[in-house]
């Protein structure tokens, strides 16, 4: 039966490109890519030739219909985005929604997410924990993060370079300049780095070194008092 395959690409190494993950687009009739221009060095690199067409969220709520239609159809089609996983604050989502709607079978490959060795890395509680992504540039910004305010779990954000010490500052004045956080960058890339530190502590680092590159940030979430007491109770 034909199907949407969603296939996650590298973040940064193109060593962490999996074996299946190639198999299929090779075998695609169709790519769907967020950008084919970043998408066609990943297939050069790999020699795939099969045909791409651009999938990215300024057009992809015009076209679901017409490519879930063309799977219904018997074409087998598979979903990259630039880098990580598609729908994963990146192009995707309306188009599995459809394809869930229209009865199409969906399959989602394992493989790179930024956030999970983010997360893994940051030495912060991850049993439980919330993705918030990208947070609204300006209007509903305030809102949410004062909705955040209380949150228990650690949560992690996306975020871009150019406003990460801008963003860190933020979340000092909301969440308190002591809340602990990690920020991630270049991850599986030659120059990654994780810094770790209380918020008033990597806003100073990221104000002294310019941040380049994709950004992780992973925020402690609210301690109970019983936490408290309990770190209180060591340091002692």
């Amino acid at each position: 039966m034909a199907k949407l395959t969603v296939v996650p690409t590298p973040v940064g190494n193109l060593e962490d490109m999996t074996f299946r993950a190639i198999r299929v687009l090779k075998e695609a009739d169709l790519i769907l890519a967020e950008d084919t221009r970043t998408t066609g060095i990943l297939l050069k690199h790999f020699e795939i030739t099969n045909k791409m067409q651009s999938h990215h969220k300024f057009n992809e709520h015009k076209t679901v219909e017409q490519i879930a239609a063309r799977i219904r159809g018997g074409e087998n089609i598979a979903l990259v985005s630039d880098a990580g996983t598609p729908a994963i604050s990146d192009p995707g989502f309306l188009l599995v929604r459809e394809c869930v709607r229209q009865g199409v079978e969906v399959e989602c490959l394992p493989g790179a997410t930024a956030f999970v060795p983010a997360l893994v890395a940051s030495g912060l509680p991850n049993e439980k924990f919330c993705f918030e992504g990208f947070l609204p540039q300006k209007k509903g910004r305030q809102t949410r993060l004062m909705e955040l305010a209380s949150e228990s779990r650690t949560m992690v954000f996306y975020e871009s370079p150019f406003r990460l010490v801008k963003t860190l500052q933020q979340f000092a004045e909301v969440f308190g300049a002591e809340r602990e956080v990690s920020v991630s960058r270049e991850i599986s890339k030659v120059h990654e780095e994780t810094v770790r530190g209380t918020l008033a502590e990597v806003a100073a680092h990221f104000t002294e070194h310019e941040p380049k590159g994709e950004i992780v940030i992973v925020l402690a979430g609210l301690k109970d008092k019983k936490e408290k007491k309990y770190e209180r109770d060591k340091e002692e």
